[in-house]
């Protein structure tokens, strides 16, 4: 047995746990062999195995299987009969799926650790937890507000914080935010001259930045390795491709795009601002467009990418009512290649909407004129689908899809009239 109870886990160590769970050992077991306590190996695991499959039916009901109700989304604890499923080696010992069983016929969420991956993520939480600041703008005001005053009166930091147990902050923190003028950048003049074994040194002139530290946190189960498994698990799921497109970051407008795999359809949804809340707005436009039952049919996975304006994976899955809208999944860093199919009719968006143009100038200024850019696009013959167009095989395949967007605004143009100019967004 190994003795290095205050060492970080290293890769073999996490590669010996994943074996001992393919191998249902317990974590107690697992501890022993590594010679770590088994608080550590129960923490390791359940901080770094992944979610590899989620239940069609986000079922916890230990009696699902027997149950009559099964099939109609009521396994809840409103069920009178209902009782929460808990598995012996998914939620206790070992703590994952690996190795079981009953893994490629279990019906219940599912999750595995991986030594690689747990490795990774450890490895970027190092890199993580020392860079940026930690705090927000106001929080680091109000400390600094609590601070000065008793600063003045000649009061040591650590003074200080024996006499204010509310502050969480360490002292060697509060003495980095002084050095870096992290106070400063908040509005708040606390300087090294205001430390008492400070006041002869040179203050510094670097002036370090304030950067929040990045919240990544709505990454974890949706990334595109969790997205190729659930696609393997549900081949038939709706796929629908989501972007931004814009040439002034700062002024806009923004056009939100969403591309139907099904159907090669593209809608755009008109925005004035760039941020999470807009996005989630679009989102909930194109479900009340097509309304639930159609939305929840077509509109069963959304893949997108990183960007900041799409972080609000939780509110846009699931609904105020606590019923999913929708699955979340984001393309790997620089990979846009995963979501292609957009990418590529990108290339049609941008012959209305040229780069270095100013959108608004050429006429882009309302959603009348999205859905204009959405007509002509789906509008167009495309050689991929034998010289048919979007709205043709959209038609074929789903009239009732089909009427909700033309109600909304969307119009089958005629082909000698399809024109992808931007002069388009001008005319009445």
């Amino acid at each position: 047995m190994k003795d290095n109870k205050n060492t970080h886990l290293t890769l073999s160590d996490r590669q010996i746990i994943e074996n001992g769970i393919n191998n249902g050992s317990t974590k107690t077991a697992i501890a022993n062999v590594l010679g770590k306590d088994k608080s550590t190996i129960c923490k390791e695991i359940k901080l770094h195995r992944t979610l590899s499959y989620k239940s069609t039916y986000d079922i916890d009901c230990s009696k699902y299987s027997v149950c009559k109700r099964r099939h109609t989304d009521n396994c809840n604890n409103e069920c009178p009969e209902y009782q929460k499923y808990r598995c012996v080696r998914r939620d206790r010992s070992p703590g994952a799926c690996n190795g079981c069983e009953k893994y490629n016929h279990c019906r219940y969420d599912k999750y595995r650790y991986i030594s690689s991956d747990a490795e990774h993520e450890y490895r970027l939480s190092l890199v993580e937890t020392r860079s940026g600041v930690n705090a927000t703008l106001n929080e680091i005001k109000e400390l600094g507000l609590i601070l000065k005053p008793l600063m003045d009166k000649g009061q040591s930091i650590y003074a200080i914080l024996n006499n204010h147990p509310e502050i969480t902050y360490s002292e060697k923190t509060i003495y980095t935010y002084i050095k870096d003028n992290v106070f400063q950048d908040a509005g708040v003049s606390i300087t090294l001259l205001d430390l008492k074994r400070q006041v002869r040194r040179k203050v510094s002139n670097k002036k370090v930045k304030y950067a929040k530290r990045q919240d990544r946190t709505y990454l974890k189960g949706r990334t595109q390795k969790e997205y190729t498994e659930y696609i393997s698990n549900n081949p038939n799921a709706s796929i629908v491709e989501m972007d931004t497109v814009y040439n002034d970051i700062t002024n806009g407008p923004f056009i939100q795009t969403f591309k139907f795999l099904d159907y090669d359809l593209l809608f755009c949804v008109y925005h004035t601002s760039k941020d999470s809340k807009s996005m989630l707005n679009g989102i909930l436009l194109l479900e009340k467009i097509l309304g639930e039952d159609l939305f929840n049919e077509t509109v069963s996975v959304i893949k997108t990418d990183r960007g900041s304006e799409f972080v609000l994976a939780d509110n846009i899955e699931i609904r105020d009512d606590g019923s999913r809208r929708t699955r979340v999944y984001y393309c790997d860093p620089m990979a846009a290649c995963q979501k292609g199919s957009l990418e590529n009719i990108h290339i049609l968006l941008r012959e209305i909407c040229p780069k270095n143009t100013d959108l608004y100038n050429i006429g882009l200024t309302s959603q009348d004129k999205a859905n204009i850019i959405s007509s002509h696009i789906n509008s167009y013959p495309k050689e991929k689908l034998k010289g048919r167009n979007s709205f043709e095989l959209l038609e074929f395949l789903n009239m009732d899809l089909a009427n909700k967007f033309y109600e909304y605004g969307l119009s089958h143009i005629a082909k000698d009239s399809v024109t992808l100019k931007p002069y388009i967004l001008r005319n009445k």
